[in-house]
């Protein structure tokens, strides 16, 4: 990759400033802070359009990717589109010779995920996922705890749960054919989270799935988002990690996290943590906390720095690569009935 002189060289655009969440000004403001230069916008519906001229003076509007690509010297490009769409943007992105950026979830399946990863290989192009909670506060001392200062020994498990009861809203998030599934979201997060964890060699995956009561009650009907999954990941050494979400929870648990050892186990939830630990005299000590203050804005620090100055990139394509791996295999694994060995590590 060639360097940039200068971070505010890096020209950056984002694809999709819908209204959900403010995304496309929210991830321009971050890029502008971390040092970059709001170049551009593409989003189909004008009026946002007109919203980000007002958000950005002087920012290029576009309506096409392709007229985009044709007429701004963007240098990155970020995409804050429908999950199913972020590797053909992508690639298209890619050939056209511009730096990437994705919107979490990288992709939905790994075949997905391996052609960008090629495709930005073969033109020497940064390709990264936004995960920016990468660096929420709860990962953040989780990580220091566990792994740094071993408070609950060698991790053993790490098991995953995030459920509520209530059918799917009628948007693009509850259709599984656009976003991969009820996993997809908020399961991404968390899988990211317990990797970095346990990042280890992983062997294979077990997944199933429950679909069915919300499909007549919601406007995606068939296509909508399964109502539970559960996935197993086997690594190397005897170690396993669970994730469990869904939709027909009736009895939701406090902490979405339970990471075990064999000195005790730590429970996060995105403000606090409790230590439980063993005591000789049979009894256990439960040590609670509040998480430390996550740092969003090292994404694209860390995206502007490694462009500009050749620092190492935190969240490489192929870490982003991992979650994916879990979910897609998980997916195969519940048609199939069967456990799924990895392709990636």
């Amino acid at each position: 990759m060639k360097k940039f002189s200068h971070k505010k060289d890096i020209r950056v655009g984002v694809v999709g400033y819908g209204g959900a969440f403010n995304m496309g000004r929210n991830h321009l403001s971050e890029m502008r802070d971390a040092g970059m230069t709001p170049t551009a916008v593409c989003e189909l519906d004008t009026a946002r359009l007109a919203v980000a001229r007002t958000d950005f003076e002087g920012i290029e509007t576009y309506r096409s990717v392709s007229q985009m690509l044709k007429k701004s010297d963007v240098n990155l490009v970020t995409i804050i589109t429908p999950h199913n769409t972020h590797a053909p943007i992508a690639l298209k992105c890619l050939a056209a010779g511009r730096h990437v950026v994705t919107e979490k979830p990288f992709a939905i399946t790994v075949a997905e995920c391996d052609a960008m990863i090629a495709a930005a290989r073969k033109r020497g192009l940064v390709l990264s996922t936004y995960h920016n909670r990468h660096w929420d506060g709860c990962v953040l001392e989780g990580v220091d705890q566990i792994v740094n200062r071993k408070v609950i020994g060698d991790v053993v498990s790490i098991e995953i749960r995030a459920g509520n009861y209530g059918a799917p809203g009628a948007w693009w998030r509850s259709s599984k054919s656009i976003s991969g599934g009820l996993a997809y979201d908020w399961g991404v997060h968390f899988l990211e989270y317990a990797l970095q964890i346990m990042n280890e060699e992983m062997l294979e995956v077990s997944g199933v799935a429950k679909t069915g009561v919300w499909a007549s009650k919601t406007k995606w009907k068939a296509d909508t988002n399964e109502d539970a999954v559960h996935a197993l990941v086997r690594f190397k050494n005897q170690k396993w990690l669970t994730l469990s979400m869904s939709a027909i929870e009736c009895n939701p648990k406090s902490g979405f996290m339970e990471v075990r050892g064999t000195k005790g186990a730590y429970i996060m939830d995105h403000n606090t943590f409790e230590i439980v630990q063993p005591k000789s005299n049979g009894r256990f000590v439960r040590t609670t906390g509040r998480n430390r203050a996550g740092v969003w804005g090292e994404f694209y620090k860390n995206i502007a720095d490694h462009m500009a100055r050749g620092k190492t990139l935190v969240i490489t394509p192929e870490w982003a690569r991992r979650p994916i791996q879990i979910l897609d295999t998980a997916n195969r694994s519940a048609k199939s009935g069967t456990a799924i060995k990895l392709k990636y590590r």
